[in-house]
């Protein structure tokens, strides 16, 4: 039958509305993507008839609402790949998680001389807490390139390894090219080192299978907003024996055994992360997420949104005065691009009054982009939901700004 995509549209309610007098066309699911009516009404129907604080109360509310609390936590050990469902950490977002993992993991590990390996493409998100760490801890910091297509320089990163290397953390997908990194080939040439891997699974996780024990990766983080989940909600998945070594991240409520002013015994993992009252809907939201990708099924959305990249990829080189910059061979279903004739911000600006709504900036990716000699691009990013109608509407829309800043 093919990919039903027009099912799948009546499916988000905000794609039926209009901005500026004109149909919405959503090209910005990179930095947020939309939420299906699933996610909306399970959250409506928790917050509704199922709403009580969890892991504390004796009472049929309370513990209802732990045990479909503590489900979302089995299905998305499954919907990864993870080993166990302890692996599983819920958190605000994947930031939150990198930070997690700094401020724990980090502390712990990375001493004075010690070498932190990333990536020039990397979000901002998984270069600050790292900056921070090594400005308290007397660390280096040492930044693999690119090439000009966007792709990974492999070799070069390899050769930044060193006996002071203890960490190596890189995007899968980044966030503002598309390239999709080896993942599984570098995650394997660091272990053969001794040295432990993060994964910003961020925009990856929305767009691609990934089976985090296949990768072989210590941590992978991701956000639930980008995965057609609720903001609020994100995941860091450990390795149980590393998560189980490391110091709390935040102390108080829920993440003790027991508490007395001569000391405090700490509960398992993953519950030793998890302080205060968590944002309970939001994972219950995530959940009906995870579900509805399971039902449409991973390979399909992947090979779908695959076809919008080619066909956005030969519109937009049409449209004069107009550059991509990322043309790696594995790519996701984003495209950043600039004007010859036009700031991003400007792009944006016209690209909005005719319904469209692109990013334009910087991503939170401002070494990326220093590498690419531009100080913004404007970026379209693509979701199952997207059509090629919309790409059309999108090419037409970026000719009409190049006649008006010509």
């Amino acid at each position: 039958m093919g990919f039903d995509v027009e099912k799948i549209r009546a499916e988000f309610p905000i794609l039926t509305t209009e901005m500026r007098g004109r149909r919405l066309t959503y090209l910005d699911s990179a930095a947020s993507a939309q939420k299906p009516r699933a996610v909306i009404d399970a959250m409506s129907d928790f917050y509704s008839d199922h709403y009580a604080n969890i892991h504390r109360g004796v009472y049929q509310l309370s513990a209802e609402a732990t045990a479909e609390y503590e489900a979302v936590r089995t299905r998305v050990a499954k919907f990864i790949g993870a080993r166990d469902p302890r692996e599983i950490v819920f958190v605000r977002n994947a930031t939150e998680a990198i930070n997690l993992v700094v401020r724990t993991w980090g502390e712990e590990n990375i001493g004075k001389g010690d070498e932190i390996v990333l990536t020039v493409m990397e979000h901002h998100a998984n270069i600050v807490p790292w900056q921070m760490l090594a400005s308290r801890r007397g660390a280096t910091i040492r930044v693999a390139e690119i090439n000009d297509a966007g792709v990974l320089d492999v070799e070069h990163l390899t050769s930044l390894f060193s006996s002071r290397t203890k960490l190596l953390a890189l995007a899968h997908v980044s966030n503002a090219l598309g390239t999709i990194n080896p993942v599984a080939e570098l995650v394997s040439l660091a272990r053969e080192r001794g040295i432990v891997t993060l994964v910003d699974g961020a925009q990856a996780i929305p767009h691609q299978p990934v089976d985090v024990g296949a990768l072989d990766c210590d941590f992978y983080a991701f956000s639930g907003h980008k995965v057609f989940g609720p903001s609020g909600a994100g995941v860091l998945h450990g390795r149980l024996s590393l998560l189980e070594a490391m110091p709390p991240f935040l102390g108080g409520g829920d993440m003790i055994e027991s508490v007395t002013f001569e000391g405090t015994t700490f509960a398992p993992v993953p519950q030793k992360f998890e302080a205060g009252t968590p944002d309970i809907a939001s994972v219950i939201g995530l959940g009906a997420a995870i579900d509805y990708l399971d039902q449409i099924g991973m390979d399909e959305i992947s090979a779908y949104e695959h076809e919008l990249l080619l066909y956005a990829t030969d519109r937009l080189q049409k449209v004069p005065g107009l550059r991509i910059l990322g043309m790696a061979p594995e790519k996701a279903a984003v495209l950043s691009f600039v004007l010859s004739s036009a700031h991003p911000h400007d792009i944006g600006t016209v690209l909005d009054g005719e319904g469209i709504a692109v990013r334009a900036g910087h991503h939170c990716a401002q070494p990326l982009m220093k590498r690419m000699g531009v100080p913004a691009t404007a970026r379209a990013s693509f979701a199952f939901y997207n059509t090629r109608d919309e790409i059309d509407r999108l090419t037409d829309a970026l000719i009409k700004t190049a006649k008006l800043f010509a």
